[in-house]
C-alpha cells in the first residue's frame, strides 16, 4: 500500500558520481531486483517463442507477427498511465507481472502436456501484448517517484542495466534452455522469473502523494479517465522538448530496433546459416554494448542530455547501416556491440528528457505517452518482413537506417534550439 514516508534517505549530491548511488535509497533496491527478473524473463520469452514460430512455421513473415503481437498494447498505454497516475505506479506494476505471471504459466503447462501450437502461441502473445508495453514506461514512472531529482540520470542508467543484461543472461539461459531441456522446462525457469518480480515490486512503499490543485478544485477531474488522458496528450504536446524527444522514441521503433529485436531469429538462420546458439550471441553482443553504456552513464554528471540523444541516435544509425553489409558472425557480433551503446546512449537520453521535464502528477501519462511511440515498432518489423521477401534482407536493413538517419537529422534541425544548444533547458548541467 501506499503510505506517509519519507520518500528516500537524505543523499549527498556533492560526492563523486556512483553507478551505485540510487541503491542507498531502501524502495529502489526493490525494485530494481523486480525490473531485473522481469527483463529476464521478457527476453527469454522473446527468443524462445521467436525460434518456436520461425522453426514450427518456416514463414519469416509469421516471426514478425509474433514479434509484432508483444506491442499490440501500446494503443492503451496512455490509459494505463492514467491508471497509474490514479492507483499508483507500485501497484499497477505488481499487477501487471502477475498477469505475466499467469499468461507464461498457460504456456508452460501447453507446453509440458504437448499440446502447443503456434495458434496458441500467437493468441497468449496477444494477450500478452496489451499489458507488456507499458512496462517500461510504468518503470521509470515509478523510479522517478522513489529517487531523488538529481539521481534521475544515474537511476535510469542503472535501471536500464537489467534490459542489458536481460539481453545477455537472458538471452543466453533461454537459448540454452530450449536446446538442452525444450519449450517445457524452459518455460518453468520464466514463470519463476516472473514470481519472484511480483513480489519484490510490492516490496516497493511509495510515498502518499499531494493533489494537484486543479484536481482538488474540481472532482470531475477525478472522474475523467478520458480528461486525464486528453490531458496528458496535450501536455506532451504543447512541450517542444518532450514532442521532440517522442519523435525520436518513435523513429527508433520504426526502422532501429525491428532490426536487432524481432528480426535477429531469421538473420541467425536465413543470413548467417546458423542455430540457436549463436541467435544468443547476436542478441547477446547487443546487449554487452547497451551494459557498458549504461554503466558510463551513471557514473557521469553534467552531460548534456539533449545532444546525447541525438549524437548517440545517430551513431546507432550508422551501425545498423554497417550491420546490413556484414556477412560474417564474428564482424555482425562486433558490429551490433557498437549499436548497443549507441542504442543505450539515445534510449536512456529519451526517458530522462521526458521524466526531468514533466511534473510529477503527470508522469504516468507522459510515459504513457511514450509507449504509445512503441506502436510504430511492430508496424516496422510487419513492413521489415514484407521488404525481405522481396528485396532480401540488405536491402530492407539498408533502407531501415538510411531512413533513420535523414529522419532523426530532420529532428534535429526541427528543434536545434530545444536539443543542440548547450543553453539549452535538456543540456543544463
Amino acid at each position: 500500500m501506499e503510505r506517509d514516508e519519507p520518500r528516500y534517505e537524505t543523499l549527498s549530491v556533492s560526492a563523486r558520481p556512483s553507478a551505485l548511488a540510487p541503491f542507498r535509497v531502501r524502495n529502489y533496491r526493490f525494485q530494481w531486483p523486480a525490473d531485473l527478473f522481469t527483463s529476464w524473463a521478457f527476453e527469454m520469452e522473446t527468443l524462445i517463442l521467436g525460434w518456436y514460430v520461425l522453426v514450427t512455421t518456416g514463414s519469416v513473415l509469421l516471426l514478425t507477427v509474433v514479434a509484432s503481437l508483444t506491442y499490440v498494447g501500446t494503443l492503451i498505454a496512455p490509459l494505463l498511465g492514467v491508471i497509474g497516475d490514479r492507483i499508483g505506479h507500485r501497484n499497477l506494476l505488481a499487477s501487471m507481472r502477475a498477469a505475466y505471471m499467469l499468461f507464461s504459466a498457460t504456456l508452460m503447462t501447453l507446453a509440458l502436456t504437448g499440446t502447443l501450437r503456434p495458434a496458441y502461441v500467437f493468441v497468449i502473445a496477444t494477450l500478452a501484448g496489451l499489458v507488456r508495453p507499458s512496462d517500461i514506461g510504468v518503470r521509470g514512472a515509478l523510479v522517478a517517484t522513489i529517487v531523488p531529482h538529481e539521481l534521475l540520470l544515474g537511476a535510469m542508467s542503472v535501471s536500464r542495466t537489467t534490459m542489458d543484461t536481460a539481453r545477455i543472461a537472458g538471452a543466453l539461459t533461454g537459448a540454452g534452455l530450449f536446446t538442452v531441456l525444450g519449450i517445457g522446462p524452459a518455460y518453468v525457469a520464466i514463470v519463476i522469473l516472473y514470481g519472484m518480480s511480483t513480489l519484490l515490486t510490492l516490496g516497493v512503499v511509495t510515498p502518499s502523494r499531494s493533489q494537484p490543485v486543479d484536481q482538488a478544485k474540481s472532482g470531475a477531474l477525478r472522474k475523467s479517465p478520458l480528461r486525464d488522458l486528453k490531458e496528458g496528450v496535450s501536455y506532451v504536446w504543447t512541450s517542444p522538448l518532450m514532442r521532440a524527444a517522442m519523435w525520436v522514441a518513435f523513429l527508433a521503433n520504426l526502422t532501429a530496433f525491428p532490426l536487432t529485436n524481432g528480426l535477429l531469429p531469421y538473420i541467425a538462420r536465413d543470413v548467417y546459416h546458423t542455430d540457436q546458439t549463436v541467435l544468443g550471441y547476436l542478441s547477446a553482443s547487443f546487449a554487452v554494448g547497451s551494459l557498458v553504456a549504461s554503466v558510463l552513464v551513471s557514473m557521469t554528471r553534467g552531460v548534456p542530455v539533449a545532444r546525447l540523444m541525438i549524437v548517440g541516435t545517430v551513431t546507432w544509425y550508422c551501425m545498423l547501416l554497417a550491420f546490413a553489409q556484414v556477412r560474417s558472425v564474428p564482424f555482425a557480433i562486433a558490429v551490433l556491440l557498437l549499436a548497443g551503446f549507441a542504442q543505450s546512449l539515445s534510449m536512456i537520453s529519451v526517458l530522462v528528457v521526458l521524466l526531468r521535464t514533466a511534473s510529477e502528477h503527470f508522469r504516468g501519462r507522459v510515459m504513457g505517452v511514450r509507449m504509445l511511440a512503441i506502436y510504430s515498432l511492430p508496424l516496422g518489423l510487419l513492413a521489415a518482413g514484407n521488404l525481405i521477401d522481396k528485396i532480401g534482407f540488405g536491402a530492407t536493413a539498408t533502407l531501415y537506417a538510411v531512413t533513420g538517419l535523414l529522419a532523426i537529422g530532420a529532428i534535429a534541425l526541427r528543434w536545434r534550439s530545444d536539443l543542440w544548444h548547450l543553453r539549452a533547458p535538456a543540456n543544463a548541467r
